[in-house]
């Protein structure tokens, strides 16, 4: 196994803060070597996301659980609509997470159901509702199975077998679960703007959006740290002082032994990464080692997290994740087609760039004027 304290080889970015798939390592490559290539959103329909819902609808209760199909609106803007059209509060409107804009989605939320008869008169350009039904309680964020994608790759003639190759090591090795560049905003500035709110020199004063731009900064240090764990050999397996959890039963643990590792290796258990807040636990022992190493490459310590201003609890993620079905390649007269469904949480950007590499789905940078990331 490599010693984890040896230097990096991590491509240098301007600006380590600034996301840039090129300065995250690949599965089993260097960072720069070439996918399939191609080209993603050519058309809305080219990019589609299916929710697997927790639940479906009871049958009675006091909310009422509609599901949409949605184009070119953001899960956000689609609530307010909603809210404003039905007459009720935006609290009261559930979801279990966000859908992309710039794609067909479809997704379950929830609305009291004294709105009911108010819905049959709902209209949004390029909102369509499939189904409704009764449920006891409000939709809750995270309250989803997954995510299920089929994604056109175009551009990419002859590429089939390549990508089918890199698509069965996916489903045998795992997938590294980066957060992807929507995490990050236009031009991926929002793990900088994190660390302004951080140090006080922001003068954003809405709690939300700054909340939003520190949890980037969470993204961005975590992404480094699964990065160091691809190159030093240890995306499947485990050091002493790591934080574990079980894929079968959820169960978390601290790792006291490398033996620990003929499990990881078995796709049974796979290293947490820390989203650092005020009730986080740093790693311990030789885990601690890769982590403090992600920190200072991006200028920060974990206790910048536990900070007033930071104003989040921290959590922990898998570093690794797991197809939730058997994935789908089917060729197309100038590329493919994928199919495939991620545990929520997970982007489907992090599997399209292992098949594709690059700067797979990037933001451009914002234009002069416009420097803080759409409000989330």
């Amino acid at each position: 196994m490599t010693d984890p304290t040896s230097p990096a080889t991590s491509l240098p970015t301007s600006d380590p803060l600034t996301f840039r798939w090129s300065a995250l390592a690949r599965l089993g490559s260097l960072p720069t070597e070439a996918g399939t290539g191609g080209e993603l959103r050519r058309e809305l329909a080219d990019f589609q996301v299916e929710e697997l819902p927790l639940y479906l609808p009871a049958g009675e209760g006091d909310h009422l659980m509609i599901h949409l199909r949605k184009e070119g609106h953001t899960t956000g803007h689609l609530l307010r609509e909603l809210a404003r059209q039905l007459r009720v509060k935006d609290r009261d409107i559930g979801s279990a997470g966000q859908k992309d804009r710039h794609a067909v989605t479809t997704q379950w939320v929830s609305v009291p159901a004294a709105a009911e008869k108010r819905l049959a008169h709902f209209a949004l350009d390029g909102v369509e509702i499939l189904d409704t039904g009764r449920h006891p309680n409000k939709l809750g964020l995270g309250h989803l199975r997954g995510n299920r994608f089929r994604v056109e790759v175009r551009g990419a003639p002859g590429t089939v077998e390549q990508a089918a190759a890199r698509l069965s090591e996916l489903q045998a090795q795992g997938i590294p679960n980066y957060f992807g560049p929507q995490r990050f905003g236009l031009g991926g500035i929002n793990a900088a703007e994190g660390v302004r709110v951080l140090r006080g020199e922001s003068a954003l004063s809405d709690t939300r959006l700054r909340r939003f731009l520190v949890s980037a900064l969470q993204s961005a240090v975590f992404n480094a740290y699964l990065s160091l764990r691809l190159e030093r050999g240890l995306f499947a397996g485990l050091l002493p002082g790591d934080r574990a959890k079980k894929h079968d039963s959820g169960g978390e643990f601290w790792v006291d032994s490398s033996a620990e590792s003929e499990r990881a290796a078995r796709g049974e258990v796979s290293a947490l990464g820390n989203l650092f807040g005020k009730k986080s636990q740093p790693l311990r022992a030789e885990g601690s080692l890769l982590e403090r190493e992600a920190l200072d490459e991006l200028g920060l310590d974990s206790a910048d997290f536990a900070a007033p201003l930071a104003g989040l609890r921290g959590d922990t993620r898998l570093t690794r994740i797991f197809f939730l079905e058997a994935p789908q390649l089917t060729p197309t007269p100038d590329g493919y087609a994928v199919q495939f469904a991620l545990p929520r949480g997970s982007f489907a950007t992090a599997v399209l760039r292992e098949l594709m590499g690059g700067e797979v789905d990037t933001l451009p940078l914002p234009q002069e004027g416009h420097h803080l990331p759409a409000r989330p």
